[in-house]
């Protein structure tokens, strides 16, 4: 494997890990209607290559800002 290619798929891998970390963080703070939902869509968006995708395709749309303050 020559260089290019090699930072070619670095490139591409560090593309992805920052996508799931968007979609991680972006789930930690939205409200979901139960605890067990929040969790779920948390595991999904950390799942490589796709699941960033299913969380903001789906599960992004389920969930609201949470309020300044309130823990869950």
């Amino acid at each position: 494997m020559d260089l290019k290619t090699l930072i070619v798929w670095i490139f591409i891998g560090f593309f992805f890990l920052i996508l799931t970390n968007i979609s991680f963080a972006h789930c930690i703070k939205r409200e979901f209607k139960t605890r067990g939902q929040k969790i779920f869509w948390a595991i999904i968006s950390l799942i490589p290559f796709v699941g960033f995708i299913f969380y903001f395709l789906i599960g992004a749309r389920k969930g609201k800002l949470s309020q300044p303050g309130n823990i869950d």
